[in-house]
C-alpha cells in the first residue's frame, strides 16, 4: 500500500450505528459518562498490563491494534501481550484452551488492568471467567454490540467496533442510479455472520436486496466473485479464516472479472476491492490503552462509559477501477488513499 498520510472522518453513528451504540451505553444501569481525555492523569500509576488478542501477530487487523495500544501504553505500563491465535484455530476446543491458558496467566501474574481485542478474548475469557471479578478488563473490537456478553460488568469498559456501513451506501446510491441488488462475500466464520446481519439491515432499510456467500477456501471465493458479477454491486466482508488464500493469486485472478461497483470497510480488503471506508485498528488500540491508564490511575472500568469507534479511512483501488471502467468522482479520488 502506498505510505500516506490517512484521510480520517469523525462522525455521528449511522443508522444502524445508532442501534448498536444505544446498547452500548450501559443499558439498564447508572454510569458515568466521561471522556477519555478528561480520565487521563498527568502521570500514571507504575502497573502491570496484559494485552489478550483473540487472534495473531501478521493479521493486519490485529497488528494495528497493538501499534495503537503500544503507542499509549509502552513505557507507562509493563506490557505483556498473549496471542490466543483463534482466526487460524477456529475449533471450540482451541478456544477454550486458550482462554484457559490466558486465565492461568491472569492469576499469575496478577496484572493491574487486562486488556483484550475482538470477540473470541471476550467471549472465552471475560465473559466465562471474569464476571464482575477483581481484575479490570478493557476490551476493544468487539464487533457491533455487547449484547451477546451481557456487558457491562462492574470491571469491563470498552469500544465497541462498528463499520462505516450506512455511508457507505450513501456513496454508492450516489455513485450510480441502479443500486437494487447486491451480494455480500466474506469468509464462513461468526465475525463474517455478524457483519453480514449488519450489513443485511442496513440494506433493507435502503431498499436493497442483498444476497450472500459466506465460503471457506480461496476457489470457493473466486467462485463467489466471478458470480457477483451478475449484481449492481459487491459488499466486500473479510477474507480472514478463509483456507488457501495467496495475494498475489487472488488480486491477479480477480482484475479481468472486475465489471461491477465493489466497496468494503475493511482495510486488508483493499487490494481487492474498489472503494473502502475502513475502520482504523489503531483507533481501538490508543482508546484501550487510555481507558487503562485511566483505570491504572483509579478510575473505575464502570465509570468509563462503552463507546463506538468514530474514525475511518477512504481507499480507492486504481488498477481495479481502471480495469472495471468505473469512474469515480475527481473529488473522492482526491482525497482517497490509493492502492496502485
Amino acid at each position: 500500500m502506498t505510505a500516506m498520510t490517512p484521510i480520517r472522518h469523525r462522525s455521528a453513528p449511522s443508522n444502524v450505528d445508532r442501534g448498536a451504540s444505544a446498547r452500548v451505553l450501559l443499558p439498564g444501569t447508572i454510569a458515568v459518562v466521561v471522556g477519555l481525555t478528561a480520565l487521563l492523569p498527568g502521570l500514571a500509576h507504575a502497573g502491570k498490563c496484559l494485552f489478550i488478542s483473540s487472534y495473531h501477530r501478521g493479521y493486519e487487523w490485529s497488528d494495528g491494534v497493538e501499534r495503537g495500544l503500544r503507542s499509549v501504553l509502552e513505557g507507562k505500563c509493563e506490557l505483556k501481550q498473549f496471542d490466543m491465535d483463534t482466526k487460524r484455530h477456529k475449533e471450540l476446543e482451541h478456544q477454550q484452551a486458550k482462554a484457559l491458558e490466558a486465565k492461568r496467566l491472569i492469576e499469575s501474574w496478577q496484572p493491574d488492568v487486562v486488556i483484550t481485542a475482538d470477540d473470541n478474548a471476550a467471549k472465552f475469557v471475560i465473559q466465562a471467567h471474569y464476571k464482575d471479578h477483581a481484575t479490570p478488563f478493557v476490551f476493544c473490537g468487539v464487533n457491533w454490540t455487547v449484547e451477546e456478553y451481557g456487558f457491562p460488568y462492574r470491571n469491563v469498559t470498552g469500544m465497541v467496533e462498528i463499520a462505516p456501513i450506512q455511508p457507505l451506501l450513501d456513496k454508492v446510491k450516489a455513485l450510480q442510479p441502479v443500486h437494487g441488488r447486491a451480494i455480500y462475500i466474506g469468509a464462513n466464520t461468526h465475525t463474517e455472520t455478524k457483519n453480514l446481519a449488519r450489513f443485511a439491515d442496513a440494506a433493507k432499510r435502503n431498499g436493497i436486496d442483498l444476497d450472500a456467500r459466506l465460503v471457506d477456501t480461496a476457489d470457493e471465493w473466486l467462485a463467489a466473485y466471478r458470480s457477483a458479477q451478475q449484481y449492481d454491486f459487491i459488499v466486500m466482508g473479510s477474507n480472514s479464516g478463509i483456507r488457501e488464500w495467496d495475494e498475489e493469486r487472488i488480486a491477479a485472478a480477480i482484475v479481468p472479472e472486475s465489471k461491477r461497483l465493489s466497496i468494503t470497510s475493511h482495510g486488508w480488503m483493499m487490494p481487492y476491492t474498489m472503494l473502502g471506508y475502513t475502520k482504523v485498528p489503531e483507533e481501538q488500540g490508543e482508546w484501550s490503552g487510555k481507558a487503562a491508564l485511566s483505570i491504572l490511575d483509579g478510575t473505575k472500568p464502570s465509570d468509563i462509559a462503552i463507546v463506538p469507534n468514530k474514525k475511518w479511512d477512504i481507499w480507492t483501488n486504481t488498477v481495479l477501477l481502471t480495469a472495471s471502467g468505473i469512474t469515480l468522482p475527481d473529488h473522492l479520488l482526491s482525497k482517497s488513499k490509493k492502492i496502485p
